[in-house]
């Protein structure tokens, strides 16, 4: 049986740490901006993970945004509204990982079903992934927008299920974020962590993924020749 791959997108199709360069752009002290893209994406989690545990949902664009807003504070660089409305902007249009097309164009062939699941909204991901020319190689784009929770709420990962009318050993959830693997393992779903930084730990919470691969070519080439 084939398995069903469902994509996280933040993370692991898309290089959040892509809004660097214009950080430096942006910033009046550009040496800052590593640390505020990496702390940015950091807040922004934490955001979706506490307006999930409220039950007081927003589009994760909102979490995007407070997020940003936080971290201008914290770090007192003084963005104006206008940086921060460009920030955003940027945001809509980051780069895929360099692995992505080749690891997806392998997949198609050998007939593996592909789609992206994310916290961010159908049509925010929809047009990320179509301007990083990856849109076309998925068969389906999934929010959890259609739940109003965040990954890690088991609840999204039964709605992926449902949307994919798949059996839970064969559905697949493909990410770079430990949370998101846990979560999905949780609840019975086969999954893989994309480790993209060989010095990134995985959370110890005895929940282990099925397969940890340092990028998608790696990942594609291993189903394919398991299959």
């Amino acid at each position: 049986m084939r398995p069903v791959l469902a994509f996280d997108v933040y993370g692991t199709l898309i290089d959040t740490q892509g809004v660097t360069i214009e950080l430096e752009h942006r910033l009046a002290e550009p040496h800052k901006a590593a640390e505020f893209a990496r702390r940015w994406r950091d807040k922004q989690l934490e955001y979706s993970f506490r307006h999930g545990l409220m039950g007081a949902y927003v589009p994760f664009s909102e979490c995007t945004r407070e997020a940003l807003t936080f971290i201008d504070r914290a770090l007192q660089t003084g963005l104006s509204e206008n940086d921060r409305d460009h920030l955003m902007a940027v945001y809509a249009e980051l780069p895929a990982f360099d692995d992505v097309l080749p690891a997806l164009d392998q997949l198609r062939e050998a007939g593996i079903r592909c789609v992206a699941f994310s916290n961010g909204t159908a049509d925010a991901v929809s047009t990320l992934l179509r301007r990083a020319d990856i849109e076309s190689h998925m068969d389906d784009v999934i929010s959890v927008d259609e739940v109003k929770r965040f990954k890690p709420d088991p609840a999204v990962y039964g709605y992926l299920r449902a949307r994919l009318e798949t059996r839970p050993e064969q559905t697949w959830l493909i990410s770079s974020n430990p949370f998101d693997v846990i979560g999905a393992t949780y609840v019975g779903l086969r999954s893989a962590w994309v480790r993209r930084s060989s010095d990134a730990p995985f959370d110890p919470w005895g929940i282990e993924p099925d397969m940890t691969v340092t990028d998608l070519e790696a990942l594609a080439s291993r189903l394919i020749n398991s299959g």
